[in-house]
C-alpha cells in the first residue's frame, strides 16, 4: 500500500530548526480515522506534551466526520502517541534542555494506519527567518532565470 501523505506542517519549517524526526502511531476514534482519510486535518498549532510517562499530541485539528453524527469526536482533543519507552524517555530529557520542543511535521497513512512524524526542534530567531525567506526568494529567481534565460 505504501505511504499517503495527508497533511504537512509547512509553518513549522519556517519557525523551527529540526534536529531529529520520529515516527509515531496515534490512538484514534473511528470518526477520526475517517476524517483523516478524507484529508480534513490541520497540524498548524500542534505540539507534543509529555505527561506521566506518555506522549500526547495536543492542539491538532481533525475535523468532525459528518456521517458519524452522535458518535463524533472533539476536533482538538488530546491524542496519545504510540512510541517506545526508550524513545519517550530520550525525548523528554531532550525537551528539558532550553529552547527545544516537539512539533508534528506531517501526518500520513502507512499501510492503512495513521502515523505522525514528529520533530525535535529549536525555535528560529527573527534573523534566521529573514534568512530563510531570502534563500527561498533567490532560489526562485535562479529557477526563473534557468527556465527563461532571455528574460
Amino acid at each position: 500500500m505504501g505511504i499517503k501523505v495527508i497533511a504537512t506542517n509547512r509553518k513549522a519549517r519556517y519557525q523551527y530548526h529540526f534536529h531529529d524526526t520520529y515516527e509515531a502511531g496515534l490512538v484514534l476514534m473511528g470518526s477520526e480515522i475517517k476524517s483523516i482519510r478524507a484529508g480534513r486535518v490541520s497540524l498548524q498549532e500542534g505540539f507534543v506534551l509529555f505527561e506521566e510517562g506518555e506522549a500526547w499530541l495536543v492542539n491538532v485539528h481533525i475535523a468532525q466526520y459528518d456521517p458519524a453524527s452522535q458518535q463524533n469526536h472533539e476536533p482538538r482533543r488530546r491524542r496519545k502517541l504510540l512510541l517506545h519507552r526508550r524513545e519517550i524517555d530520550r525525548l523528554r530529557s531532550r525537551i528539558q534542555e532550553k529552547g527545544y520542543t516537539m512539533v508534528p511535521t506531517r501526518l500520513y497513512l502507512k499501510d492503512g494506519r495513521a502515523k505522525v512524524e514528529i520533530a525535535l526542534a529549536r525555535g528560529k530567531k527573527q534573523y534566521d527567518k529573514r534568512q530563510t525567506i531570502a534563500k527561498r526568494d533567490s532560489k526562485r529567481q535562479m529557477e526563473r532565470a534557468i527556465k527563461d534565460p532571455y528574460r
